[in-house]
């Protein structure tokens, strides 16, 4: 058969300028992991081929036996638009991703079969069923066991790409409320690779700088550890994200992700107030660590890339102030800015929408740039018009000026990182959440 995959591209609140949607998806930011993988588990005697609408136009004069479309909440209007106009040509359409967990009914509506879940295999089931003319509404993921193994990916995307993507683990114990990885089949299921396939997977990845889009290395950090270890020598940098309270308090995970050739972790911080943090579900982080995660990534060389959302029902205006004040303490080098939201299938979905405090599900809005519920102590347009104040402020020109400069004690690749992002952040920061 000949099949397309098509990913739509989620952008955030974000609208970057040419030059910074080149410089993300050169560290495979932009890119999911997922489509590739996609790809790279249907049986070989089929014919693929996968357009990022990032980069290609679809041709939908090209006769495709097969459409399937990977997309997020943010997305599933264009995702939806792609699926009916294959459909009124008779394409069997297959949707999945995040959206399509949370709201498969909806997404049913659009599709001949949906994917639920993190659901590779379900994707070869798909095709087996086509071919055998039995093809079903649904198809669920499996739980996750050694059983199971994650698909290499060794499918290219169109695009420049100095940096390439894996996963050594999937799934997450914790239960942040409105962490989307919640709206998928398994939830709370953590499953671990065989650590030679990773490495042999490493092995295989011509890039020298490496993504891990493990949900957090820091999970298993007896695994972790191993891993690392045995990454000493194969010469690659990487990416990872970890939380606060093991990178707070396991030195020696830290020492062996720099050996390993760490780069920077990205660590979910979510907000500097506790109880905050409390409310959401983040068991992994106390604000007194803070400091000492930071200090044990920064004394090693790497870079501190940090992730925050405000909207919570603890937030009140004073709340960006005494972020911006906490970040600039700390000295993180890179700092990604949200608005919370509440996607489909996650607990903080339900939660606001059984209080009427939802104000819309026009899910194109649902990109982390707007306010798409009340909050408790702001207007929606007093917590998007905070967002935006923090982000240019952080960026603002002498700031991001000091962080590159802080950087190049790091050494060559962390600086380049810290560049890149803050580079990328200082030219769109006035055009972010439009």
């Amino acid at each position: 058969m000949n099949i397309l995959i098509v990913e739509t591209v989620w952008m955030g609140g974000a609208r970057y300028t040419v030059l910074g949607k080149t410089l993300l998806t050169a560290f495979s930011i932009l890119p999911t992991l997922q489509a590739r993988e996609f790809a790279a588990v249907t049986p070989q005697h089929h014919r693929v081929s996968v357009i990022n609408e990032r980069y290609s136009t679809i041709d939908f004069d090209t006769k495709y036996d097969v459409v399937l479309i990977n997309y997020v909440t943010s997305t599933a209007p264009r995702a939806y638009a792609i699926a009916d106009e294959f459909r009124k040509k008779k394409v069997i359409v297959v949707l999945s991703g995040f959206h399509a967990s949370g709201l498969p009914e909806e997404a049913k509506e659009h599709a001949d079969s949906i994917l639920i879940g993190r659901n590779e295999y379900g994707w070869v089931s798909v095709l087996q069923d086509i071919e055998q003319h039995r093809l079903q509404p649904f198809y669920h993921a499996p739980p996750y066991d050694s059983s199971l193994s994650l698909p290499a990916t060794r499918i290219n995307l169109p695009g420049f790409m100095i940096t390439g993507a894996l996963e050594a683990t999937r799934g997450c114990p914790y239960h942040c409320t409105f962490c989307p990885e919640m709206s998928v089949q398994g939830k709370a299921d953590f499953y671990k690779r065989p650590i030679p396939e990773v490495i042999a997977e490493i092995q295989t990845i011509s890039q020298k700088t490496l993504m891990f889009y493990d949900t957090s290395l820091t999970i298993d950090p007896t695994y972790t550890k191993e891993l690392f270890r045995q990454m000493n020598g194969l010469h690659k940098k990487f990416f990872c994200n970890g939380n606060v309270d093991v990178l707070a308090n396991d030195l020696e995970l830290v020492r062996l992700s720099k050996e390993a050739g760490c780069i920077a972790w990205l660590v979910g911080f979510e907000s500097v107030c506790q109880d905050t943090l409390k409310e959401m579900g983040k068991r992994t982080n106390t604000i007194e660590e803070y400091v000492t995660a930071v200090h044990n990534i920064h004394s090693h060389h790497m870079a501190v890339i940090g992730e925050f959302i405000f909207g919570f029902d603890n937030d009140t205006h004073e709340v960006f102030e005494k972020t911006f004040k906490e970040i600039t303490d700390l000295q993180i080098d890179v700092a990604d800015f949200s608005i919370l939201t509440p996607f489909p299938g996650t607990v903080l979905f339900e939660k606001l929408d059984s209080q009427g405090k939802i104000l819309t599900k026009d899910w194109k809005l649902y990109n982390m740039g707007h306010a798409v519920f009340t909050p408790n102590h702001m207007t929606p347009e007093e917590l998007e018009d905070g967002v935006r104040e923090i982000y240019a402020k952080f960026y603002g020109p002498m700031c991001t000026i000091q962080r590159m400069t802080r950087g190049v004690k790091w050494g060559f690749y962390p600086f380049f990182a810290i560049f890149a992002r803050n580079l990328v952040a200082m030219m769109s920061r006035r055009r972010l959440f439009r």
